[in-house]
């Protein structure tokens, strides 16, 4: 039988085939153990499932409630689940004024602006209280906002913006934050799905060194609302420099205003906070790559808080004296959990670094540790292989120590890892891989870092509390240390879970809990196992790797390959600095694979290394994942927050349309990739045919979230 025959036979289509080799245990540095917050393996004990729901308790214990809840976990209305039925508490108060009363003197947030001739910003907790009630105050009575309103913030990564936040939380106002680098058409769409009549931005802000007009979306944005049907009253404009306009954007008379001019009238005021019931909306989230209606994940007060709490204790052995820079974007869920909620209720000091991290070189974030004393640092795999990529031996520099560090967003390779630990880390810190998603409020699958050990390319098991399953396409279980591979699930809710999509139950039922319940009417929360959309292998220690989307499978042949493990075999190349795996439709295998590779500087492109790329695959993984063409490319189209946009390099290799592209960080890179890979195909009489409208959507939507 011919080898991928076999493998084809092999391979089930509700599988998803894993190839990826076991990498090597690292333990946590006894160091760090010593001093963690999760020390005792009794914890692990503590949250059984013999133990669930009343397990949560030890979370939301870390906050201070109005009204101490009578039900831990409500399933009524399964699998519309809700926490800590009748307690009551305010978001803004667990996180500023409780603090504020114990040290009013300590550093809650550190601002650093791009620009490294621009000190930093220390805010005290004390501070932090005045400018959120006197900014509540103006929300309140200048902007007529009450409780139970959404309000939408497009603003970018300054102090502002969780001050913006903790004020609309102190009313029990829900914010609803787009991420700054989003265009003003995105920002009109939440707009309008949320039914937001006020807007909340800012004028500019530094990006890569240059000051950006973002007042400009807010015009933008109105438009888009009102075609909808969603009319805005008020537009507050915080200034980057308070009396200076940085926009070129005209102000509408009557509607919009400068914060630093209206927020005097408001100077020594207080409001207190209103005590909200737990399921009340803290804030909605709209998840980034959808095609259509925005998704809203309506994010809970007293589930989500104590989750966000409870995980940064113990996944990142938050201590209050610690100095923490999770080095995301606030306008993404981990920003949201992991640089304001969580940390924030833990009373730590919390660091918001405006710009970009390779801003003026790949040494920046180094610098910015070592001047501040960071000791727990949280980042995506994205920024790291940009970081490895252009200052690999930049943090040797540096006189910084992290006992801890985060990754965060998609899966880590282990080449990747590895850097990370060694040369970020110095070996010396203890790595919490986590998976989770916007949906979820917190982490999900981690070791706890002082107690288990860390292995390159795998989150590890599932976090105190949660019960992940793997199940193929017909329900069935995927057992541990089988090698296949399969769509990961939680069988149990969790505080930090969303409550619904925004105005839409039924997308929230379709998308995460239909597929695999049986019983439609069932109250037991057995029956509603919550399907991630994600693909994952599980080992026999119970480790899980997670393989992306399951939408980022290409089916070769009728295998299917997660797009993760192709990357990352790609990747352990040493030359090799980000790879991207492409669908391209084939008449014969049905889906074939191309590989995009960029490469660490002072290397060139040649055929040599287009040959040693795909060798290595063929090596790591097998002959079925050999990819049909590897394209060198300078540079890979980027999302502002750093993501690959493969959807677009899929539609060039399909020779489709590439779609709008005005809104990523570097636009000017898809013209030359698309003339360099479709002029070497046509001259390799590779001359496509049409797309059929499937194939079309398909290419479209990959590597959508």
């Amino acid at each position: 039988m011919p080898e991928e025959v076999q493998a084809q036979a092999e391979t089930s289509e509700a599988q998803i085939a894993v190839h990826w080799r076991e990498e090597e245990y690292i333990s946590p540095p006894p160091a760090f153990t010593a001093q963690a917050n999760a020390s005792d393996p009794a914890i692990r004990e503590r949250f059984t499932e013999d133990k669930f729901p009343e397990c949560f308790k030890e979370y939301a214990d870390l906050l201070t409630w109005d009204q101490t809840w009578h039900t831990t976990l409500d399933t009524s209305t399964a699998p519309f689940f809700r926490w800590f039925v009748g307690g009551r508490l305010n978001a803004s108060y667990n996180c500023v004024d409780r603090h504020a009363a114990a040290d009013p003197d300590k550093t809650a947030i550190v601002f650093v602006p791009e620009l490294e001739s621009d000190e930093p910003v220390h805010v005290s907790y004390g501070e932090l209280q005045r400018q959120v009630n006197e900014f509540a105050a103006l929300l309140r009575d200048f902007a007529g906002l009450r409780t139970g309103d959404r309000v939408t913030l497009h603003m970018p990564m300054v102090a502002e913006l969780p001050v913006t936040m903790l004020a609309c939380a102190r009313l029990g106002v829900i914010h609803s934050e787009v991420f700054g680098g989003f265009s003003g058409n995105a920002c009109g769409a939440r707009i309008a799905d949320s039914g937001s009549r006020v807007l909340i931005t800012m004028d500019g802000y530094y990006r890569a060194g240059q000051m950006t007009d973002h007042k400009v979306k807010a015009d933008e944005a109105l438009a888009t609302a009102a075609k909808e049907g969603q009319e805005v009253d008020k537009v507050l404009i915080w200034r980057r420099r308070p009396g200076q306009y940085q926009s070129q954007t005209p102000m509408v008379e009557g509607r919009d205003f400068f914060v630093d001019e209206v927020l005097p009238r408001y100077a020594g005021q207080t409001v207190e906070p209103v005590s909200m019931p737990a399921e009340a909306p803290l804030f909605l989230m709209y998840t980034s790559g959808t095609t259509g209606r925005p998704k809203g994940c309506q994010h809970s007060t007293g589930g989500y808080l104590s989750y966000v709490a409870g995980t940064s204790k113990y996944y990142q052995d938050i201590h209050p004296d610690d100095v923490y820079w999770c080095m995301a974007d606030i306008g993404w869920i981990t920003g949201h959990s992991y640089i304001v909620y969580g940390p924030l209720a833990l009373g730590t000091t919390t660091v918001i670094y405006e710009g970009v991290p390779n801003y003026p070189d790949g040494g920046r974030p180094w610098r910015i540790a070592e001047k501040l004393g960071v000791n727990i640092f949280h980042t995506s795999p994205t920024a790291i292989r940009m970081l490895r990529k252009v200052g690999p031996t930049e943090p040797e520099k540096y006189d910084y120590r992290f006992k801890n560090m985060t990754t965060v967003g998609e899966p880590i390779e282990p080449e990747v890892w590895r850097w990370y630990y060694s040369e970020v880390g110095k070996g010396q810190a203890a790595i919490t891989d986590t998976w989770w998603q916007t949906e979820n409020g917190g982490f999900l699958g981690s070791t706890l870092p002082g107690l288990e050990a860390m292995k390159p390319g795998s989150c590890g098991p599932g976090v105190l509390g949660i019960f992940p399953v793997i199940y193929d396409e017909n329900g069935d279980e995927v057992p541990a240390g089988s090698g296949k591979a399969g769509n990961i699930c939680i069988r149990n809710p969790w505080p930090g879970i969303f409550q619904t999509v925004w105005g839409d139950p039924e997308r929230f039922l379709s998308t995460y809990f239909r597929k695999y319940n049986k019983d439609p009417d069932s109250k037991d929360w057995h029956d509603w196992p919550y399907f991630t959309n994600d693909g994952a292998v599980q080992a026999a220690d119970g480790y899980f790797r997670i393989l992306g989307r399951v939408d980022d499978v290409i089916n070769v042949a009728g295998h299917r390959l997660g797009t993760k493990e192709i990357e990352s075999a790609a990747l352990t190349v040493p030359e090799v600095a980000e790879a991207a795996a492409v669908p391209v439709i084939d008449d014969i295998r049905g889906r074939v694979v191309e590989i995009y590779v960029s490469l660490k500087p002072g290397y060139d492109p040649s055929k040599e290394m287009e040959d040693k790329v795909s060798k290595t695959i063929e090596t790591v993984i097998g002959k079925i994942a050999r990819p049909k063409n590897v394209w060198i490319v300078p540079d890979m189209p980027k999302t502002r927050s750093g993501k690959i946009m493969r959807r677009v390099i899929a539609s060039v290799s399909n020779f489709t349309d590439v779609g709008d592209v005005t809104t990523l960080a570097n636009p000017e890179v898809v013209d030359s990739i698309r003339h360099h890979v479709q002029a070497e195909k046509l001259a390799h009489g590779e001359v496509p045919r049409e797309l059929t409208e499937a194939e079309e959507a398909e290419i479209k939507a990959f590597g959508s979230e």
